[in-house]
């Protein structure tokens, strides 16, 4: 489901199915990673997450631990092949512009009547901005969880220093990816940004919206399926056929009869 603009549905598609996925996999591997990360501390069964129905494994630390792990796989996947896919497309749209910040402020600033929202491209400079913070939250995880992970796993007599280090990094940055997450969410429901809750479930935002508040990214797209189609070629002049000469007929010499004699009366004489 490539990017295009589908006139007779009213909608425009923003998200590729493989987009669509790679967010789904990284959202419910993250959520399942706060979940398990919780229930590690441990908080299952001092507020009653165990007396949940199918949380009743929660309330044991290394099952908790377990089910991180295997969360933590699919997170790291999600996240890898983010990476890879979009930096072989060359994709640039949620890297961070200049002057984001600044136009940020003016967006807040609309949503309580100050102003006007200037017209976007396909992602707002504010996601362009969560974008890289939630990058630089994820990285720091995934790199303190892996130092976590290998000294339990491979290096029980792994340095102090670096365990503690490793321990407070991945804590510090857990309870920022838990802020990170609520932002995203509250965002999300702004009305404003509402439009936008069905690009994230189905990959398409309705056309008059896109029209209204991502006009440049409309005119790009309808500029690039301009050069797609190709121009009419001209049909050249149909070459002049040359008939030849026809043949000349053939000149038949005609012998003229003999004149018969006739009477003054006018009656042919008789022999």
């Amino acid at each position: 489901m490539a990017e295009k603009i589908r006139e007779e549905k009213g909608l425009i598609v923003r998200h590729r199915i493989v987009e669509l996925i790679e967010h789904w996999a990284i959202a419910l591997s993250g959520l399942l990673l706060l979940l398990s990360g919780f229930f590690q501390m441990p908080t299952a069964n001092r507020y009653y997450f165990t007396s949940l129905p199918g949380l009743s494994w929660s309330g044991d630390f290394f099952v908790s631990l377990n089910v991180h792990y295997a969360a933590s796989i699919l997170f790291i996947a999600a996240a890898l092949f983010h990476l890879t896919y979009h930096g072989m497309r060359g994709d640039m749209g949620m890297i961070p512009q200049k002057g984001d910040i600044k136009t940020s402020i003016t967006v807040i600033k609309s949503f309580f009547g100050k102003g006007e929202e200037p017209p976007f491209h396909k992602y707002l400079p504010e996601q362009r901005l969560a974008y890289a913070g939630m990058a630089f939250i994820i990285a720091m995880l995934i790199l303190s969880g892996l130092i976590k992970t290998f000294k339990n796993l491979y290096a029980p007599d792994m340095s102090l220093t670096v365990v503690l280090a490793a321990t407070w990094v991945h804590n510090i940055f857990f309870a920022l990816f838990v802020l990170a997450f609520l932002g995203h969410i509250a965002a999300i429901l702004l009305k404003p940004n509402r439009p936008m809750v069905r690009g994230i479930l189905t990959g398409s935002v309705r056309l008059d919206y896109a029209r209204h508040r991502h006009p440049l990214w409309l005119a790009e797209m309808e500029m690039e399926l301009a050069n797609e189609i190709p121009a009419p070629m001209e049909q050249a002049p149909a070459p002049a056929v040359l008939l030849e000469d026809p043949q000349p007929a053939e000149k038949v010499d005609v012998i003229p009869a003999p004149d018969q004699e006739t009477d003054p009366s006018g009656k042919k004489e008789q022999s």
